[in-house]
């Protein structure tokens, strides 16, 4: 029996059987998103971008005590606007870095490994996107748990669906990581990736609010994190956007595409 087995950030990835044990050619391999999940839990570098940089940027904007008093809605607070932006900006920074983990792989020749056996490339993405997603949503829970210890007021309803939204939108930003990841050299990546994301953030009114109207708010509109600031900020009493599901639906679908591409073309030849 022959088989592959790979080695990313310092963790071996169980083997993947060529012969004896064919991979299903069905979008979901359990399997394989097993190894995915401890691969991810074991990738520190990961694991400090997605859970304390936003805990720290919320500790940073969020401890004037005034903001606890101002209120924005009835029942919503300055302390749980930030709360709401800091656990979409920490599920978003843990996605681009999991989905980002492909350089690593593509430079120990994973990837083309994997173009030996039965593996689809929607599997590959569908499972880099279930890694992301598990790293996203504890960042989601740490963040708003440090919020709630800050005295973020929303309701039940705001606190759900808003780290649902966060959680859930997280894959657009797998999307672009692995995107990236096919792109960008593995020595820098997240070098890279992290201030990209950050001045997106700005660039989308993630960290301040966009003025309506202003040449920056129709600027903003255009960028990939517009639409998932807009909607995870709309259960704390804001109006629902269109634009923004818009936005979210055609920047996703934008790198999804490209990280599918990306992957056909890289592992193209075996």
């Amino acid at each position: 029996m022959s088989a592959v087995t790979a080695t990313t950030a310092g963790t071996t990835t169980s083997t993947i059987a060529l012969a004896g044990r064919p991979v299903s050619r069905s979008l979901v391999n359990r399997r394989y998103i097993r190894i995915e999940l401890k691969r991810v839990a074991r990738n520190r570098r990961a694991l400090i971008f997605g859970l304390i940089m936003p805990v720290a940027f919320l500790l940073i904007f969020g401890t004037d005590a005034s903001y606890r008093t101002t209120m924005i809605s009835a029942h919503t607070n300055v302390t749980a606007w930030i709360t709401i932006s800091m656990a979409l900006y920490g599920a978003m920074v843990a996605a681009v870095s999991g989905g980002a983990s492909v350089s690593v792989e593509r430079a120990q020749g994973w990837t083309r490994h994997l173009r030996l056996t039965p593996l689809r490339p929607a599997a590959y993405i569908l499972t880099k996107l279930t890694g992301a997603l598990a790293l996203g949503g504890v960042s989601v829970a740490v963040t708003l748990a440090v919020g709630a210890g800050m005295h973020a007021r929303m309701t039940a309803a705001a606190w759900v669906g808003g780290a649902l939204l966060a959680w859930l939108g997280s894959t657009v930003f797998a999307a672009f990581g692995l995107f990236m990841g096919y792109l960008l050299p593995t020595e820098n990546i997240m070098q890279i990736l992290g201030p990209v994301t950050a001045l997106l953030s700005f660039a989308g009114g993630l960290f301040v609010p966009l003025t309506q109207g202003s040449v920056f708010y129709h600027i903003a509109q255009f960028t990939p994190v517009y639409g998932m600031a807009e909607l995870v900020r709309w259960p704390l009493g804001g109006d629902f956007s269109w634009v923004a599901v818009v936005n979210v639906v055609a920047w996703g679908a934008l790198f999804g595409l490209g990280a599918a591409w990306r992957f056909r073309r890289d592992t193209a030849r075996v």
